[in-house]
């Protein structure tokens, strides 16, 4: 008889989620609000909610449901546990076991970001590969680190946050985490925006960015794509952060492939070989053959991940 689950994806804006049948196929999908009032306190219920409605649509006892699994933004301890999602409101909570009382049902929760680097393995960028790192370069920087298609095991639940390694120990402003100098606070789309207009506020060069009346960081890529030398230069900055990074990461893990996901990386190969020169500058010998690739499961790599990390477990 066939089985199914349910791939769950929290964000702070809506909650993503999938049906699937245990041997991985896609049924249907769809999104709810996250609810974030009174610290999130009905995000779980609604999600619980949601779940029901889909099984009495599709018309599916409980007892043909194998589980769930979810992802949610921030760290996350194998047991389900999260001390603070910050995005959410929750703090010292555990979503696996109390959506699992909810609906009766197996849940396994895991980081977002680790939960998406699985989906992009899984049916992503990264398919047909067990050993990858994803590289999400949105908002912020996050990441997650795949070995022998799981998610590399975590103490702390902070495995993965690619964003915080130190890239400028020199650098004077302060980190969203509270430090200083995080890949985060240059290759991110608000980083990429944030060097450019520092720059810009230094320099008398001519660039097109100064007729903007505000920039963004696909300003800074088009610019560059038209030659703007002074959005090149800035790029190059980035880029090189970015490898020197990456060139760290592989040393350590030594993936495969480094796939690149978030609004950042709709930019191509345009991205990809800037970052690829740079990461050759600095990667160990060994490690320069590491292949990039950009992520193909969009908004839907967590939804995947957290109905994989379910049957992982």
């Amino acid at each position: 008889m066939k089985k199914y689950c349910f791939g769950i994806d929290v964000g702070g804006t809506t909650v993503k989620m999938g049906l699937f049948t245990t041997e991985g196929e896609l049924l249907d999908k769809w999104e709810i609000p996250t609810r974030k009032e009174d610290g999130g306190a009905y995000i779980l219920n609604d999600v619980a909610a949601s779940v029901e409605a889909k099984l009495a649509e599709k018309n599916i006892a409980k007892e043909d449901v194998a589980g769930a699994g979810i992802g949610v933004p921030g760290p996350t301890l194998d047991t389900g546990y999260v001390s603070i999602c910050v995005n959410l409101g929750w703090k010292d909570k555990n979503p696996a076991n109390e959506l699992s009382e909810l609906l009766s049902i197996p849940v396994k929760a895991g980081n977002d970001a680790n939960v998406a680097a699985l989906g992009e393995m899984w049916k992503g960028g990264g398919e047909g590969y067990l050993d990858v790192v994803l590289l999400t370069l949105g908002t912020g920087v996050g990441g997650g680190i795949i070995i022998n298609g799981e998610i590399a095991p975590s103490h702390r639940g902070v495995g993965g946050e690619l964003g915080h390694i130190t890239v400028n120990p020199d650098e004077e402003a302060t980190c969203n985490c509270g430090n200083h100098g995080c890949l985060e606070q240059y290759a991110s789309a608000t980083g990429v925006v944030r060097i450019a207009k520092k720059l810009l506020a230094a320099s008398k060069e001519e660039s097109s960015l100064r007729t903007l009346e505000t920039v963004t960081a696909k300003d800074v890529f088009d610019a560059a794509r038209q030659q703007d030398a002074f959005a090149v230069e800035t790029l190059e900055l980035i880029f090189d952060y970015l490898g020197e990074a990456i060139a760290s990461i592989c040393c350590v893990c030594d993936p495969q492939y480094v796939i690149f996901g978030g609004g950042v990386s709709r930019q191509g190969e345009f991205l990809l070989e800037g970052v690829k020169r740079h990461f050759e500058k600095y990667a160990f010998h060994a490690c320069k053959s590491v292949q990039f690739r950009q992520a193909t499961l969009g908004n839907d790599a967590g939804m995947y991940g957290a109905f994989r990390l379910l049957l992982l477990n």
